[in-house]
């Protein structure tokens, strides 16, 4: 539930009294926004792709 909530962006459930854990909770929520922003890009990017060329946008160099 704590990994659930930390990659939420809502913050621990319980609280974090370990350096190790505040530590990992720290690393785990920016490697879970990574992730997150990593995943939507490789998502997004062919239908942006698409959208670009389906609306004639070019690059003006061409």
């Amino acid at each position: 539930m704590n990994a659930s909530m930390i990659l939420a962006g809502m913050g621990p459930v319980d609280l974090l009294t370990t350096v190790g854990g505040k530590l990992f909770a720290s690393f785990y929520a920016i490697f879970s926004g990574i992730a997150f922003l990593t995943t939507i890009g490789v998502i997004v990017a062919p239908i942006a792709h698409r959208f670009m060329h389906k609306f004639h946008m070019q690059d003006n160099n061409e």
